[in-house]
């Protein structure tokens, strides 16, 4: 079937559509964090220039059964974007137009393949923010991001990638064009059908365009580097900046010491000595002048014993050297390899708890077990790296390890990454099974002969979890 159906494929779609060149496809088979599937090999990679390409080639492929695997920047870090045997692939890359920036309504209108940074510049040429940021902003593209409900930086102030998201365009499985590109903040006639989409990971539906929010820029950002020297203080002084910043605290990051030391061993000079405990990134966004506050309630924290140093920025430049610090989480795929790597999130007051008690699992099932823990901490977000002197590496084990503590705390096994093909045995870790069946007959409903990114978010049929 498979020769049968390359060949059906290549007689409907236009040449400049789709590509089975085998050394273009190597390119494409998977993300960042699953380059490729054990032997996955697609049918061909299709990359549609408008929606109505995207609608032929679902329309078609609906109607041979062939499965299809949506892909954006190919950044991800839960494999959603594999490529599956017999399959193919739907990248949004050539559909990069920003459409419309409206200055006045505050809203960019723009197609699937735009990066972030894309759009993050088309804002700013208006002299508006689109917020949403991860570290991946070069690469990763909107239709990926939406897809996932990407979180980032600045979830804190701005939310995550739905709470950006006013309109959509979303293709289904047999080729129907959803068109919902709504441009306005009130909008309650029935139901919120493009809530569905973002973050279902291409398993109901191709998103093709997007309306977003954007905001005005802050006019100054105020960045300072921490020292707590306990996971009570972190608590307390998350409580106590918020309270004092309001809607200006737009990021707030912990470092365990682990990572601190990690990051800042090697290329970056550390700006506060090693062992202090806890290391915070705490920075604010205002359109006013007065930084005062932010340098109060910091002080106020010292004199209270909550923090034992702070570095605050004197310019931009070394702000930026205090983020080069968070953002070395992109050298653990190189310096602390071979490791495991999750994106959690715990209730804040009992991450601490989850962090020891996940250390004490790992140690009693491994002796030489590292751990490394980092995040956004505010939004109950946590990244963990876990390390272990095992060949070959028990990735499994260590898997159940992480995610059945997650369980225990109540915790989510994706906060931000989504489940793609690395979580999908865990869902119930975090769901209920009224949830999961709910989600399933959602999936059933929307695309019925199960094309759309097959074995992401549910396992494929027979698939042992």
């Amino acid at each position: 079937m498979s020769n049968e159906a390359q060949q059906i494929l290549r007689k409907r779609l236009a040449p400049k559509v789709l590509v089975t060149d085998p050394a273009i496809l190597e390119t494409y088979r998977g993300d960042w964090m699953v380059p490729s599937l054990p032997g996955a090999e697609p049918l061909g990679l299709t990359r549609p220039e408008n929606t109505q390409e995207v609608s032929e080639i679902l329309s078609l492929c609906n109607e041979l059964s062939i499965p299809v695997v949506p892909q954006g920047g190919r950044t991800g870090l839960a494999g959603g974007a594999a490529l599956l045997p017999g399959s193919v692939g739907i990248s949004l890359e050539n559909m990069s137009r920003v459409e419309t920036v409206d200055v006045t309504a505050a809203t960019m209108t723009l197609e699937a393949g735009v990066t972030m940074k894309a759009a993050q510049l088309a804002a700013e040429e208006a002299g508006l923010l689109f917020p949403l940021d991860t570290g991946s902003r070069d690469s990763c593209m909107i239709g990926g991001n939406l897809a996932t409900n990407a979180g980032g930086n600045r979830v804190l102030k701005y939310g995550m990638a739905r709470d950006l998201v006013l309109g959509l365009e979303v293709v289904l499985a047999d080729g129907t064009v959803m068109s919902s590109m709504n441009t306005m903040l009130k909008n309650n006639a029935g139901y919120d059908l493009k809530q569905l989409f973002i973050g279902s990971e291409g398993t109901l539906g191709v998103i093709t365009r997007a309306v977003l929010r954007l905001y005005d820029a802050p006019l100054h950002r105020d960045t300072a580097l921490c020292a707590a020297p306990d996971f009570d203080a972190v608590r307390e002084v998350v409580r106590r900046v918020r309270k004092a910043l309001g809607t200006d605290l737009s990021a707030f990051e912990a470092m365990w010491p682990e990572f601190y030391g990690f990051a800042t061993n090697h290329a970056l000079k550390p700006p506060l000595d090693h062992g202090l405990g806890y290391y915070l990134l705490i920075e604010q966004e205002r359109r006013s002048d007065e930084a005062m506050r932010f340098e109060e309630i910091l002080a106020y924290c010292i004199e209270d014993g909550l923090l034992v140093d702070v570095l605050i920025a004197q310019s931009a430049r070394e702000a930026e050297t205090f983020w080069a610090i968070r953002d070395a989480s992109g050298d653990l795929q190189t310096r602390f390899w071979p490791n495991a790597n999750f994106d959690v999130s715990i209730p804040i007051t009992r991450i601490d708890g989850f962090v020891s008690s996940l250390r004490g699992g790992l140690e009693a099932r491994w002796s030489d077990a590292k751990l490394i823990v980092f995040g956004h901490v505010v939004d109950s977000n946590i990244h963990l790296a876990v390390q272990v002197r095992e060949d070959p590496f028990p990735q499994a084990k260590i898997d159940l390890v992480v995610y059945d503590c997650v369980g225990e705390f109540d915790g989510s096994i994706s906060a931000e990454h989504g489940i793609g093909t690395l979580k999908t045995g865990y869902l119930d870790r975090s769901r209920s099974p009224v949830e999961i069946n709910m989600m399933q007959q959602i999936k059933k409903v929307l695309d019925p002969s199960g094309i759309l990114n097959p074995g992401k978010v549910f396992p494929l049929p027979g698939a042992v979890a």
